[in-house]
């Protein structure tokens, strides 16, 4: 299903509902959003659905709608039981806690109408599994589990590799998977289809699969990752696209007249000026740089130029420090929040009104993610700039601004027949009992990510496991018995699996804590071990002054006023989409052929209509070919262009 429109009535979707939940969404909402009119309904009779809708369209509600009314009704008629009826996925523990928070509010809200009518309160729990959640809280979560559980890829994996846990998902009737376009094309993506697939063979009966995604291309082959295989084809899935689109504010700007006359010093200094008089002109501005680093820094300088209500968002701040800034940014406390990748996806900060997205951020739909945070509400107007301070970033940010506008997004590559991920997958299922190759082989080629693995694949990296044949040379991880073709867990398998689990590359970290032991976040190991006793170096915006190292902790104190080095992280770049990557060719191409034929105004004009991007960038972009011109003619989508010099 494909539609753009709905004919749908808020009063037919109501209609499905419980009359308190459906008084409880009149009371918040005018009228069912397109996404809720077309999805809730097949949600409701059990269709699984993927929808793509614009930001701010309700896809969150969307997906638990119908989750909420089944659980209430069961609730009501006592037969709701102490197990996980519904599991929500999300690529970020932060957006998992944001749901949480997000899920509670209705559902204390929908128990005060039960409340005051004298009507039984419904008992439905929810849970948050994830790399943050205490040990206390698991052991809870085993006692009393939740009813809906939200976790990240890596927690379900884990979590159904746990044998007294696995039992409190063998009921499982719907399965959601957020911002899967951020997921599908990754190998995070890939350990999660096969985790889903491992689901379904515990449960009598499929589950409802639900996915929510940005506009995301091609959308068929993320509705069929999302389904998985059964008998050799695609499940059955609906695919739901909201087409109304919304306004699109965007532009490129250059912090100079002409950045190739100028030092890199210069333009830097220049490029702070102009983001402060655009957060100083705006009410919330949200500033998204590409690294973590970039992040720290940008808020260094900020608060050099007398920005003080400014924070910083990413990863490697403590979860208490995260949590804080997306509290006083909902509450409209904060001018300015800084970002790496933390806050680009769905989670609840408030309104923005201008987000500024500092260099390239390496593809369309990312941009548009990014952009998307302004004017969240449905409907809105997304504005947003790009400030540029070198030269190829201009460029990548002109042609990423044209695509944009276009609508022209990345198409999504997702992963197939990835070995590193199936060796986890193997090991894991171990944990569980002996299996042949051929059972293990036919819950593996469900998902879609390996519909095209062999039989003779899979059985070489069971051999490689089981350190057989060509590879005795290999630590064995699990046992394999050659004359039945069974394999199985070894002592130890847990503990190996458990320890490598997940795809995300594993990083040294210092967590850091102040000296009362409050904690902080935490830094690289290479960047700590260069510290000396009195260094100074910011984390979080704020200065701290190192004070010792014991173990994998360090411990700081405030440095206020006082110059901070800012610290760097390991595998922080992100790679360009070749998407992005052929247009900016053939945008070189088309310059080049203009400029033997046109004016530097024609063209200078030419680039500011058409890339929406300032005088600046359009001047910088000619004097930078024209300088590239003097050497060799251009890089493009079909010239390969290699320089030699001597050094």
């Amino acid at each position: 299903m494909r539609t753009g429109r709905s004919s749908v009535s808020t009063a037919r979707v109501l209609s499905l509902m419980h009359p308190i939940i459906a008084e409880w969404f009149r009371s918040r909402f005018t009228e069912v959003t397109e996404a809720q009119a077309m999805a809730v309904p097949l949600i409701h009779s059990g269709e699984g659905v993927l929808v793509s809708s614009p930001t701010g369209s309700g896809k969150t509600l969307t997906a638990f709608m119908a989750i909420l009314n089944e659980l209430t009704l069961m609730s009501e008629k006592e037969k709701l039981e102490d197990r996980v009826y519904a599991v929500y996925v999300s690529p970020l523990k932060a957006l998992a806690n944001d749901i949480n928070a997000n899920l509670i509010r209705p559902l204390d809200e929908i128990s005060e109408l039960f409340r005051s009518k004298g009507r039984p309160v419904p008992r439905i729990r929810v849970g948050v599994r994830t790399g943050d959640t205490l040990p206390n809280e698991r052991q809870k979560q085993l006692r009393l589990p939740p009813h809906i559980f939200i976790t990240t890829p890596e927690s379900l994996s884990l979590v159904l590799s746990t044998p007294v846990f696995r039992k409190k998902f063998e009921q499982v009737s719907y399965v959601i998977v957020d911002e899967v376009h951020e997921l599908c094309d990754s190998k995070r993506g890939v350990a999660l289809s096969l985790a889903m697939e491992k689901l379904r063979s515990i449960c009598p009966k499929d589950f409802v699969r639900i996915g929510l995604s940005a506009t995301v291309a091609p959308i068929q082959e993320v509705a069929d990752f999302l389904a998985g295989v059964e008998g050799g084809k695609p499940r059955a899935i609906k695919i739901i696209e909201v087409y109304r689109q919304r306004s699109l504010d965007l532009q490129v700007l250059c912090p100079a007249s002409d950045m190739t006359s100028l030092s890199f010093e210069v333009v830097n200094s220049k490029m702070y000026d102009v983001l402060k008089g655009m957060i100083d002109s705006h009410k919330t501005t949200l500033v998204f740089t590409n690294t973590r680093s970039g992040t720290e820094s940008v808020v260094y300088k900020l608060k050099e130029r007398g920005l003080e209500n400014v924070g910083a968002h990413h990863g490697s701040l403590s979860r208490e420090t995260r949590l804080e800034v997306e509290e006083r940014l909902r509450r409209g406390e904060l001018k300015a929040v800084v970002s790496s990748t933390s806050l680009e996806l769905g989670i609840d900060i408030g309104s923005v009104d201008l987000v500024v997205q500092i260099g390239s951020p390496k593809s369309v739909a990312k941009g548009l993610q990014r952009i998307g945070r302004a004017g969240h509400q449905y409907g809105g107007t997304s504005k947003g700039r790009m400030l540029v301070f070198d030269n190829d970033d201009l460029v990548e940010c002109a042609v990423l601004s044209r695509a944009a506008h276009k609508k022209m997004i990345d198409r999504v590559s997702i992963p197939v027949n990835s070995l590193d991920v199936l060796a986890q997958m193997i090991v894991g299922l171990s944990l569980d009992r002996p299996w042949t190759v051929d059972e293990a082989f036919s819950l593996i080629t469900r998902s879609y990510c390996y519909r095209t693995l062999s039989i003779d694949q899979m059985r070489s990296v069971i051999k490689y496991l089981a350190g057989k044949d060509d590879f005795e040379g290999v630590y064995s991880k699990i046992w394999y018995d050659v004359s039945t073709d069974t394999f199985g867990k070894k002592r130890g398998s847990r503990m190996i699996f458990y320890l490598n689990q997940g795809t995300i590359p594993e990083e040294a970290d210092y967590k850091i804590y102040s000296e009362r032991g409050a904690p902080i976040g935490s830094l690289s190991e290479k960047f700590v071990e260069r510290l000396s006793v009195g260094d100074i170096f910011v984390l979080g915006g704020r200065s701290y002054e190192f004070v010792r190292a014991k173990g994998t902790k360090a411990f700081v104190k405030s440095a206020s006023g006082r110059k901070p080095t800012v610290p760097s992280w390991t595998g922080e770049t992100l790679p360009r989409s070749f998407d992005l990557s052929v247009l900016i060719g053939k945008f070189r191409g088309e310059f080049e052929e203009r400029l033997g034929r046109d004016s530097d105004d024609m063209i200078s004009k030419w680039i500011m209509d058409e890339f929406m991007v300032d005088e600046g960038s359009a001047t910088t972009i000619i004097s930078y070919f024209r300088e590239q011109k003097m050497v060799a003619k251009l890089p493009t989508d079909d010239r390969l262009v290699i320089e030699g010099y001597i050094d």
